[in-house]
């Protein structure tokens, strides 16, 4: 069965949903920019969105041709000069971004340069915030899902322990202090503001309990963290299959190399730290912490935004005898995230409607390292995100028939 691409053309009366993205100039989020557009005016298939399976044939959500694109970022390039530059590289044909030019530049209003001149972290997280509630109010939003693409950070070497709300707020209004990193100012933003937040980098982010703690007394959802899209995805696939099949893994090792943006912030070695604890965390989960793991993500800037992934899997099988497996992974890493991004916009707008708030664990099957869930098996979390976004639909829709009478 063929899922159908929505059409551009909606009554303004039906809801719409904001997708404002942390990062919202950077190669993946305007890679998605470029992809929703594309999709909706038809010049290109849903390949690689799940919610345009059968399976969310009845899910109630929003429509592509209803999300409406917005976001914050340091720099103030044009989309369509970004989505131009990443087309010559390969990404995505020329052709795509001259179709949907018109929509980017739409877009570009949208797209907020961040605030830093307050004095306070407290008065960076209001302006972001403020940001963020004007776009919804422009545009006559249900509501807003804030995403989190950016450059991954170098992880504190202490996160901020903050025992309370009390607390939290003392310091965020210290203009002696900064204790937050960027990304949990934008999620403190996204709560803010009362919209459904994802974090799709391994960067702190809402990964703080004060900050969680107050997402949830917001109600608000909320999903991360670290997008799964290539080596982590093939690795959560596989090793079930060892463990399935009761092969001991003695050793998995794994290189990344890649180029582009990611390649040099990723060079950093206190900015790649979090993603090798991330993309790691995983594999121990599914076969074991003895499992001798060497994992390494080099910077090769010929690469461009191709990213390759070399993996060397060891085990014993029957009677001591030797199993090796190696697996090569090569794809443009926005192009594989791209879709999810719209996957996540889609279910945490279905979630705000059904009134959930706090992790919603279902949504682990996107992430290396899926808050409010212990389970890494992609098979498995697959089946629990299916099911949820089922039943939650049928939870909106009965909704949606009381509230008509």
């Amino acid at each position: 069965m063929t899922a159908s691409v929505p059409s551009p053309e909606f009554s303004t009366g039906e809801a719409r949903v904001g997708a404002w993205f942390i990062g919202a100039r950077g190669s993946l989020a305007t890679t998605a920019a470029v992809g929703l557009f594309a999709l909706v005016r038809g010049a290109t298939p849903p390949i690689g969105l799940t919610t345009a399976t059968p399976a969310f044939d009845d899910v109630p959500l929003v429509d592509l041709g209803h999300i409406v694109v917005g976001g914050h970022d340091l720099y103030d390039l044009p989309l369509a000069v970004k989505a131009a530059g990443l087309a010559a590289g390969g990404m995505f044909p020329p052709a795509l971004v001259e179709a949907v030019r018109s929509d980017l530049d739409s877009s570009d209003g949208n797209l907020r340069v961040v605030d830093t001149s307050g004095a306070t972290q407290q008065e960076h997280i209001d302006a972001m915030a403020a940001d963020i509630a004007a776009f919804r109010d422009r545009h006559d939003l249900r509501t807003v899902v804030v995403v989190d693409v950016s450059s991954t950070e170098p992880l504190p070497s202490d996160h901020p322990a903050f025992h309370s709300e009390e607390e939290l707020r003392r310091a965020l209004s210290d203009p002696d202090l900064r204790l937050l990193p960027p990304s949990s100012i934008a999620a403190a933003a996204a709560v803010a503001a009362g919209a459904a937040y994802a974090g799709f980098t391994p960067s702190a982010g809402l990964n703080l309990p004060v900050l969680r703690d107050r997402a949830r007394a917001a109600g608000i959802p909320f999903a991360g963290q670290d997008g799964k899209t290539g080596e982590t995805l093939l690795r959560t696939v596989l090793a079930p299959m060892f463990t399935a099949r009761n092969l001991k893994v003695l050793s998995w090792a794994g290189t990344n190399l890649l180029g582009g943006g990611d390649g040099a912030t990723l060079a950093d070695p206190e900015a790649v730290r979090s993603k090798l604890v991330s993309k790691n965390r995983g594999l121990h989960s599914l076969v074991g912490d003895d499992v001798v793991a060497p994992l390494h993500i080099d910077n090769v800037p010929d690469l461009g935004d191709v990213k390759t992934a070399w993996d060397h899997i060891n085990a014993v099988g029957f009677l001591g005898s030797r199993v090796t497996l190696q697996t090569t992974w090569s794809a443009y890493d926005s192009t594989l995230a791209a879709p999810l991004i719209l996957d996540l916009v889609r279910v945490l707008a279905l979630a705000s409607a059904a009134g959930q708030s706090g992790a919603v664990a279902e949504l682990g099957c996107f992430f290396k390292d899926p808050w409010g869930s212990t389970v890494h098996a992609f098979a498995d979390q697959t089946a629990a995100y299916i099911s949820w976004a089922q039943r939650t639909g049928v939870l909106v829709r009965l909704a949606e028939e009381v509230s008509a009478g």
